[in-house]
């Protein structure tokens, strides 16, 4: 077996059924799930509509590169959305079959490992699959920690420049998981300049990008950063996808798009990877991606759960409501494990330890004495939710 497996962690999810192993949560209440990041909206029937439509694509082998429908869409979208100009469908987006295994999967293609002591520099907290990512291309994670004095940020200017010699691949995360932190332009220029300076890739992963709490002030995205400050996509890749924004996660479904030279070889290797995406699927991604009405009424109801929950929950713990995203990053008096146990053996609800979402960095574990709370089930239970975690104070 390979021998990096065993440096991966069991993932948060299963830490959490871990840690209520044996314990009864409180039968006089109904339960609310806080703990994952999957939307509960319903899947717009356009979508559903479209994947019906196309069945018959079920009788043909896709390819990895799809078809030029979906890619002028994605191509199409990202003009608009961005305000950048019209990308290459042919060789700068590749769709892919949901964020997480592309982002998985990109670190394989981009870690060369004939060099000594790869490093993957990435966000703490963090989206488990970068670390996951990192092990299994044989390339050691440096963590960078996002804490609330310095606004969740990540201080990239701290890393040392003997680590920055060594690094390959940068994730980047915006929105992000689980502050909802957005870059601003400033951050993204630096982020550039140590790239062309050191010559590693950045993966900027943008599966929130689309929810956001106010039309007109969508966040600011790798690419259009690129774009304002006069650069080309130059070791930048960008990784968007549908199941957030369009409330279809179980139709995996999602691109990368950016350096045509990078994504060259990284389509070379799905092609042996076997990543192709269903032609179905396909044509529902096509509907989705040409269509906005849908995704302001998701927003809208994004909005409504963060300013009705939000206010209730400041009375019990402290947080507000973030940048951008899902989540809720709320900081607790005491123990973030114990007070996961509390709520769901006295009050029926499951959240996340902050801890299980971080390492032990630079003497710290920046997740520890958080939780975070994912306002994706509806807005009658998370007001519940809420209503039932003030009268711990």
């Amino acid at each position: 077996m390979n021998p990096n497996l065993n440096k991966l962690q069991p993932y948060p999810f299963q830490r959490l059924r871990d840690l209520f192993a044996g314990i009864k949560p409180n039968p006089d209440y109904s339960p609310v799930n806080l703990s994952i990041g999957e939307p509960k909206h319903a899947t717009p029937a356009l979508i559903q509509q479209a994947l019906v439509d196309n069945l018959a694509g079920l009788a043909n082998y896709p390819t990895t590169l799809g078809v030029p429908a979906l890619r002028e869409a994605i191509a199409a979208w990202l003009s608009r959305r961005y305000g950048i100009p019209l990308m290459n469908p042919e060789t700068e987006i590749v769709p892919v079959n949901g964020s997480r295994e592309a982002l998985f999967a990109f670190a394989q293609a981009v870690i060369d490992n004939s060099r000594p002591a790869p490093v993957v520099v990435c966000p703490n907290p963090f989206y488990q699959i970068y670390e996951g990512a990192a092990f299994l291309a044989g390339a050691e994670p440096y963590f960078l920690n996002t804490l609330p004095e310095n606004d969740f940020a990540m201080d990239l200017e701290s890393v040392p420049e003997s680590v920055w010699l060594r690094t390959q691949l940068l994730y980047l995360c915006s929105p992000g998981n689980p502050t909802g932190k957005v870059m601003s332009l400033e951050q993204w220029k630096l982020a550039f300049m140590l790239s062309d300076r050191y010559g590693f890739t950045i993966a900027a992963d943008e599966c929130y990008s689309e929810i956001y709490f106010k039309e007109g002030e969508a966040p600011l995205g790798a690419l259009q950063a690129a774009h304002l400050l006069g650069r080309d996509f130059s070791r930048l890749v960008i990784f968007s996808s549908l199941s957030k924004r369009s409330n279809v996660p179980g139709m995996r479904s999602g691109f990368v798009a950016g350096d045509a030279t990078i994504l060259e070889k990284f389509l070379l290797y799905r092609t042996y990877h076997g990543c192709a995406m269903s032609p179905a699927v396909q044509a529902a991604s096509v509907a989705a991606w040409n269509d906005e009405v849908h995704v302001q009424e998701n927003r809208l109801l994004y909005a409504e759960k963060f300013d009705q929950v939000t206010p209730l929950l400041q009375g019990a713990m402290e947080t507000s409501r973030p940048d951008a995203a899902f989540y809720l990053w709320a900081k607790t008096d005491g123990s973030d494990t114990d007070l996961a146990i509390r709520l769901y053996r006295d009050l029926n609800i499951t959240v996340l330890p902050g801890s299980f979402l971080a390492r032990e960095a630079h003497g710290i574990n920046p997740g520890k004495g958080f939780i975070r709370m994912a306002l994706v089930a509806s807005l009658q239970e998370c007001l519940e939710a809420a209503k039932r975690i003030q009268s711990l104070s």
